[in-house]
């Protein structure tokens, strides 16, 4: 702020109530009146394993979070996305398209239940929850998206595929700092088909593919449960390579053995 880094954004400060807890990511399809959850997932903000170091755009992310219990999914539907939704109808502005919740799990009083608080809504899908949300996605998303437009979500049935989905961001050297662009990329040819890599800051030169951002790649995979798409996230990332690369191997609250950051 004594640097005026964010401009006149960092000008003031506003105070605001500390709330310690487990933050998740919950996003909705919405046709105007109605929410359909998606699952809910959480992503790894800080630069470092074991959450340490400067907060970023997110260094992972994985989907399903167990600890959001159907009961605390349930209080979200009729506590967080019904009365957005109605009041943004109510006030000729209803909402269509996808709402992303960002959610703190709070315990409640004697510790042995939780609730809700509203961290913040985006009107977008979520990076890098977007990357393991999507690849659960049973139903087409274009007919989604048509259900959503056309105000015809409720009946639509929207199917999920079981298991879970992770996502490991593999980063440029010195991010969330100053970093060098333009290092070539190495061995993203032959992923197996449960590995997708999503290109998020690379570019071409000439005919090779080479850093041009912070976070360049995100390496996600799906299996069976959590474990098993960690583990096969993980060995996709093992693959790739370029100079100053890192990520965090701590994903899911896992750690991810024989992988060096």
């Amino acid at each position: 702020m004594l640097a005026r880094e964010f401009g006149t954004a960092g000008a003031h400060v506003i105070i605001e109530e500390r709330l310690s807890g487990r933050e998740v990511s919950l996003l909705a399809f919405c046709d105007g009146a109605r929410a359909v959850l998606m699952p809910p997932a959480r992503d790894h903000k800080r630069i470092g394993d074991g959450d340490t170091g400067p907060n970023t755009g997110g260094m992972g992310a994985y989907a399903p979070a167990p600890d959001m219990s159907p009961a605390l999914l349930r209080d979200a539907q009729r506590l967080v996305f019904e009365p957005i939704l109605e009041a943004m109808r109510a006030q000729g502005t209803p909402y269509v398209g996808v709402l992303y919740a960002g959610l703190m799990l709070l315990p409640s009083a004697g510790g042995r239940t939780e609730h809700l608080s509203v961290l913040e809504f985006n009107c977008r899908f979520g990076d890098p929850e977007t990357q393991v949300i999507l690849p659960l996605l049973e139903t087409d998303l274009l007919d989604v998206l048509s259900a959503c437009i056309d105000g015809r979500l409720g009946p639509l049935e929207v199917a999920w595929r079981p298991g879970a989905a992770a996502t490991v961001v593999l980063a440029s050297g010195g991010y969330p700092g100053p970093y060098e662009q333009g290092l070539p990329i190495h061995g993203l040819a032959g992923m197996p088909a449960s590995v997708t890599v999503f290109h998020a800051g690379t570019g071409m030169l000439e005919e090779n593919v080479v850093t041009r951002g912070g976070r360049v790649l995100n390496v996600t995979a799906t299996g069976a449960d959590l474990s098993e798409a960690l583990a096969r996230a993980y060995a996709g990332v093992s693959a790739i390579h370029f100079d100053g690369m890192h990520f965090r191997t701590d994903i899911g609250g896992h750690s991810a053995p024989g992988v060096a950051p």
